[in-house]
């Protein structure tokens, strides 16, 4: 929980005020990605600096996408909740560096307002695939990564 405090506040600082809200994400949906075994910790030198969720598999929010298309319709892996202590660069490279190990197609969205995130999956290699909109209606720029097995 302490993480992601850390990342709301480098959001608000950066001027993303809406993408994650006081409460978001809840004790209940970490405690579910948990229980689910989808909800991973990036541990440096013997302490947590990132904590993901990556879960395979259909995600609902990812059938409909406008702007634009995804690479492909192969099965996925979708990170989401991705936060850092911002004390280690490079936790987002880590994140996929571990989910890449599960699957080669990976999905990927973002706040239109986090152009930090956005700047830092275009630099991990995935393609902007267009928008799609989340539970409560606000839009998300989306990305995918797929790597094909050699």
């Amino acid at each position: 929980m302490e993480i992601y405090q850390e990342a709301k506040k480098y959001m608000v600082k950066e001027g993303n005020l809406t993408q994650w809200d006081d409460t978001y994400p809840t004790r209940e949906i970490l405690l579910a990605d948990i229980a689910q075994n989808e909800l991973f910790v990036i541990k440096i030198n013997g302490s947590i600096h990132g904590v993901f969720a990556f879960i395979i598999g259909e995600d609902e929010t990812y059938q409909e996408i406008s702007n634009g298309e995804w690479l492909n319709d192969l099965p996925y892996g979708t990170i989401h909740r991705i936060a850092s202590s911002f004390v280690y660069p490079g936790i987002l490279t880590l994140a996929i560096k571990d989910s890449l190990k599960k699957i080669l197609n990976i999905k990927i969205d973002t706040h239109p307002a986090n152009k930090t995130m956005q700047a830092a999956i275009i630099k991990q290699g995935f393609s902007y695939c267009g928008e799609i909109k989340v539970k409560d209606g606000s839009k998300r720029l989306a990305y995918q990564y797929y790597k094909e097995e050699k």
